[in-house]
Formats: structure tokens, sequence, C-alpha cells
């Protein structure tokens, strides 16, 4: 070792070694500082040896009253993701010198202050973002969870977590055969790992899923989750949660702390009490897995969730994948950023279907009489704001019954209503815009919504508005008294056609044409009778009308 360490120091400084004086920077705030620099530069090059102790032309000076314990917690504390390095004191022509020895990193290392540096020959410069290679990784179609970690090793793999994974696969997946594999052909079966040259190597998937903590700290450093719970009436927090562990008992934990606090208000609904949470909880783990799934795990910042008493907040590392903003995030097709952790998440069923997430978010807050989930795109982090007041209890009724009576409502008719019930009358160009769905999409949506008797349209103003019976059902009679005379003409216009295709119409079938009540049913055919445009014929069950017949 000690002749290895005097070649070395013959040969001079190169691209994978630096010099240090310590006699010349005998601070040791600014010793680190350099320290610092020079290990960034190494880690983001090819890895390098730095010797304290010596001098830019191969002196051997020596250092004195140094803590080896110290300079490595320092540096590992002043540098983004945390760089981990090792120290040895060799003894050199009766001196002692520090040998600090700097992997290269598979990652971009900055320092705490946002400074990068790469090795240039013997000399350490800054490195700027625009000269960065680009975040596609070769072979791996630009999925950074799927890269290959070089320097990992089959030590790297936490197996009880191995068998936790396999568990839930077999629970939820009974016809997998995946679990009866051994733990590496299992892991390699779902590229949590890879064999290359007879050596075990993990992915960035497979250390966030099966890494051991101190894996994890090493590799992705930034894969932290903080989990932040206040107070009513706080500006700080009152518990704090970090967690750099893997992803599935991540999840585990964080939605405990999800169900201790999330309530329930009961709504009575007809004859029956409906149990209405402060958040779904298929919401809320839709939310927990894209942000595991979409973060941006080369981004230096870390996941955090924010527990208020009537909120929550998750703000995510990187923005939203390349053409989703806020204005289609709903209809637009899921294209995960790190596609291997979607995968992972799909197959242990955590999601049901690729593609199927912020849809369902959107449909079953606004069905329950909630906001809709609240998206703010900035340059490199996503928020998003989950809110559990119960706003609209009329609209949480009334999509509750008419799911009831005619099924579920398409997250796009929900969005439609929704505006409807708010703004009382929408144009298809809004609806298109609503449902984050082009016009002719859309004039299917607004055509089934007529079928179902929810809404009317109004031809002549080339609008929607709800139909009588649903105003009715809001107890909201302004805007049926409002326009009750020119939806009225138009039933007419509409039991005219009827009777001319079909012959005979009964007062249901008003009702249902129409979307009227009982009463204004009544009224308008009566209005025909009075003008000699229809007649009643039969008695009781067996009434019905027809066309006017002159005699």
């Amino acid at each position: 070792m000690l002749l290895d360490i005097l070649q070395i120091i013959k040969a001079g400084e190169t691209n994978t070694v630096e010099f240090k004086s310590w006699i010349k920077t005998p601070k040791f705030k600014e010793m680190i500082e350099l320290l610092v620099k020079e290990a960034v530069g190494f880690a983001n090059t090819k890895g390098g040896t730095i010797l304290v102790g010596v001098e830019d032309d191969g002196e051997i000076t020596g250092c004195s009253k140094f803590d080896t314990q110290n300079i490595i917690e320092a540096i590992y504390d002043k540098t983004i993701p945390k760089l981990f390095t090792d120290i040895e004191v060799i003894e050199l022509e009766g001196k002692e010198i520090l040998c600090i020895t700097v992997d290269k990193s598979t990652e971009i290392i900055s320092t705490s202050n946002g400074i990068t540096y790469r090795r240039l020959g013997k000399n350490t410069k800054p490195y700027y973002p625009s000269e960065y290679s680009s975040n596609k990784i070769e072979g791996y179609k630009g999925d950074f969870s799927a890269k290959v970690i070089g320097n990992s090793s089959e030590d790297d793999i936490d197996f009880l977590e191995v068998e936790n994974l396999k568990r839930k696969l077999q629970s939820r997946e009974k016809d997998s055969t995946l679990y009866n594999l051994d733990d590496l052909s299992f892991l390699k079966d779902i590229e949590l790992i890879k064999i290359i040259d007879n050596e075990v190597k993990l992915t960035v998937a497979g250390v966030l899923f099966v890494g051991t903590e101190t894996a994890i700290a090493k590799y992705m450093p930034q894969a932290e989750i903080l989990v932040l719970t206040y107070k009513e009436g706080k500006t700080e927090y009152h518990k704090r949660l970090d967690l750099k562990i893997p992803l599935v008992r991540a999840i585990d934990r964080i939605q405990q702390l999800f169900e201790d606090q999330n309530s329930i208000e009961n709504v009575q609904v007809g004859l029956f009490k409906l149990e209405v949470q402060d958040y779904p909880i298929n919401v809320f783990q839709e939310a927990l897995l894209n942000a595991m799934t979409h973060r941006d795990y080369e981004n230096t910042s870390s996941i955090i969730i924010k527990f208020y008493p009537t909120e929550i907040v998750i703000e995510n590392p990187g923005s939203f994948p390349e053409g989703i903003d806020s204005k289609n995030i709903i209809s637009h097709p899921s294209t995960p950023r790190n596609k291997l952790i979607a995968e992972i998440f799909q197959k242990l069923k955590y999601v049901q279907r690729s593609g199927q997430g912020v849809d369902i978010m959107f449909k079953d807050m606004l069905a329950l009489g909630k906001s809709a989930p609240d998206y703010t795109l900035y340059n490199n982090a996503v928020k998003l704001i989950l809110r559990s007041s119960l706003e609209d209890v009329e609209f949480l009724k009334f999509i509750t019954k008419e799911e009831e009576r005619i099924g579920e409502f398409t997250v796009q008719e929900i969005c439609i209503l929704k505006y409807v019930k708010e703004y009382k009358t929408i144009s298809l160009p809004k609806a298109a815009e609503v449902a984050q769905i082009n016009k002719q999409s859309v004039a299917s949506v607004l055509s089934n919504l007529s079928q179902k008797k929810n809404i009317l349209q109004r031809e002549k103003r080339n609008s929607y508005m709800f139909t009588h019976r649903v105003y009715a059902e809001f107890d909201d009679q302004i805007e049926y008294i409002k326009d009750k005379d020119f939806d009225e003409i138009q039933a007419e216009v509409m039991i005219i056609d009827y009777l001319k295709k079909n012959g005979t119409i009964t007062r249901a079938d008003v009702e249902v044409l129409c979307g009227f009540s009982n009463t204004t049913s009544k009224r308008v055919l009566r209005k025909l009778r009075s003008e000699n445009k229809i007649e009643l014929v039969g008695k009781s069950t067996a009434s019905k009308y027809v066309l006017f017949q002159e005699n």
C-alpha cells in the first residue's frame, strides 16, 4: 500500500488524483470546502483519490490535529445527493497523510450550495446543467427506474422485503406463479435485478422496492418521503416522519397515518344514510402512488406529504411528463416517468389498470360533493391539494340517486353535471373544455346525458341545461320558472314528433321523454289537448294520448 501511494505521488496529479496541502489551509472549515469541491468533481467524472498532506509538487508535508470521522461526515452533509467516501490515515516519511477515496457516482452530485463540479485533467471545473448528459438511459428507453446501479450487489437486497412482495403478490394475484420462484429468480423476472458477468446488480427500482435501508441511503438518498402533520390553526407541524425505506413499506406506514385521521360524515340519502369519508381511500392511494411513480428520482428534493385538518397537500419533485398539463390531466393517456416502478405497482395490484388514476380521483371527489383535486405545476415540481370539505350535499345526493337508477356516470359526465349545477347552463365548447376531450367526443357525452334525462339541449341558444326533473331533485325552481315557457314549447314539439312516429304516448312516457315532473307533464299535456293538438283515449291506467283527429 505504501509503495502504491508513493508511486501515485511520484506520478503527480491526474484526472483521478488530487493533492491538498494541510499546512496551507489550517482552518477546518476552509479545508472541508476544498475537499467537498474535489470529491464532487471526482464523483461526477471517474472517481478518484484525494491525498491530504501532499503539496502540488509532491512534497509530503503531512497533517496534524485531524478527526477522520468529522471529515467523512462533513463531506456527506455538504453534498446532494449525500456522498459516501472512504478515508485512511497513512504514515509516509514520518508524517501522516489522509487518503480519501471517492467512487464514481451513478447520478449528478452537487454541493449543498447547489454547485456542481467535474474533473478536467488535473483541475476541478464547474459543471453546468447544459453539459449534463441526457436523462434518457441508453438501452432503457429513458426509464430511469430501470437503470442498473453498477456498484450494487446481492448484499444490498433486503430479503425480508422480497418475502413481503411475494406475499402481497400471492394474496392479490391468485393466477400468478411468480411467488413460487426462488428470491433471485423472482427479482430477475420482475426486473428489480440484473445478472451482469455472473454478478447481481440492482436496478434503481430494485433499490427502491427491495433495497436495504443502507443501500437506499447510499444509492438513492434522495428517495425520501417526508410526512408532516399539522394541528388546527398552527403553521408549524407537530409531527414529522422521515421515510427512507422500501416503497411498499412506506405505503403501508403512510396509509396507516392516513386512515387514523380520515373521518366519516353521515349524509341522509332517501331512506338510508351514506357514510362519506373526508377523503376516499382509493383517491389518496392513487395520489400517493402517482407521486412515487411520476417523481423525478434524479431530483434531489423529497416527496413531501402534509396532513392539515381540512386538506392533504402532496408536493412531488419533477414537472408533469411531456404533453400533460392541468387542462388535459384527466384524459391524457398515462405516461409514467418511471415505467418499471409503474409496472411493479401494477403487478402488486396497487393499481387496477395502466393509465387509470387521475380520472378516478376527479370522479370520486366530485361525485361525493367535494372540490376537484387541485393541481399546481411548477418548473421542477407538482403540488396536489385534496380538500375534505363536503361542499355540495345536493350534488352528492343527486349523483347517488341517479347512479342507483341508471348506473355509474363517467368522469366526463360528472364534470359536466357539476359545471351545470354551478353555472346553470353549458355550451358544447365549454363542455369539451370541462371534460378535457374534443368537441366530437363531448357531443356523444352530452347525448348520453340527454338520453338519461339529466340535461336538455336548448337548440336556439346552443347550450344545455338540467331537465325540470333534475331541478326538482335540487329543489331549485329559479331556473325552472325562468325558462319553463321555452322548454315547455320545446317539449310540445318533442311530444308531437313522438306521436307522429309511435302513434301513442302516456303521461309516464312524457316524463321520461322530456325529463319533466308529474305536475309539469300533466300541464303540458293539458295545454296540448286544449289546443286540439292531441286527445286522450282510454280510461284510468289504460289511458293514452294520440294526435287529434278532426271529425
